[in-house]
């Protein structure tokens, strides 16, 4: 799947069938269903998912929460927008 077929799906009611679970934590996000999100975020127990919900609480606002979880993932607090760290993950992902 390409970039543009990610952001394109987001016209749908549920994300692609072949989306790993990183991915449909940040389409689920997307869509403003954070909860649906993070609960799929909660579950991948390996850096990939620490940093799925650190983004997560950041976007909420909960930025100790959030430098936290980027702390469990190896990672310094970001210094871009949230736009951009949300497409650079999906990129990253997709890649």
């Amino acid at each position: 799947m390409t970039y543009t077929e990610f952001i394109n799906s987001l016209l749908d009611t549920m994300p692609p069938a072949s989306a790993r679970d990183y991915l449909k934590v940040l389409w689920f996000e997307k869509k403003g269903q954070w909860k649906q999100s993070h609960d799929i975020a909660q579950e991948i127990h390996n850096e990939v998912g620490s940093r799925l919900h650190a983004y997560l609480h950041r976007r909420e606002g909960d930025n100790g929460n959030a430098r936290y979880w980027y702390n469990q993932a190896g990672l310094p607090f970001p210094k871009v927008t949230m736009d951009e760290e949300w497409e650079s993950m999906v990129k990253e992902f997709l890649g």
